[in-house]
């Protein structure tokens, strides 16, 4: 099973590294991991989602919780949430297929960002699978580059 988990940190060096490092040595892989500072200076809210199960997920909390930069963590999978992924898609296009690829992004409300002699750059943001569905219907085009900015994720209320 998918874990969100929201950990507010020190915004200092070393803390992804320190953070990172316990869920490796946990033998979790990191699915997704984004980090940002909060509205309160000198904190960050790092959003990790991985996958396993509720003991495992227990077991990583208790560590986090002893790492000294660690201010509060929240596994928030199953609370009402709000939670978005970017990704921005560099995509072969020429001047007969540029409509084309503008109108099939539309209902996703998708934006293009760049325009170039032989690409067509799209930025969209949602939930995986939305995002996921995007890029199957550019795939037939030609992806030429991909990046995902991984979730964040807040609490709603």
């Amino acid at each position: 099973m998918k874990h969100t988990l929201s950990i507010i940190v020190n915004n200092q060096a070393g803390v992804l590294t320190r953070i990172a490092g316990l869920f490796n040595r946990r033998g979790f892989n990191i699915d997704s991991i984004t980090v940002g500072r909060t509205e309160e200076q000198g904190l960050s809210r790092m959003t990790i989602v991985v996958q396993g199960d509720q003991r495992l997920v227990e077991q990583v909390k208790k560590q986090l919780h002893k790492q000294i930069d660690v201010h509060k963590v929240m596994d928030i999978t199953n609370e009402p949430m709000v939670a978005r992924e970017l990704i921005m898609i560099k995509v072969k296009a020429s001047p007969t297929t540029l409509q084309e690829i503008t109108n099939l992004i539309e209902p996703f409300r998708a934006a293009v960002i760049d325009v170039a002699h032989s690409t067509i750059t799209i930025q969209a943001t949602g939930n995986e699978e939305k995002l996921n569905a995007i890029i199957e219907l550019l795939r037939p085009y030609g992806i030429k580059d991909l990046v995902r900015t991984g979730f964040a994720a807040i609490q709603r209320g």
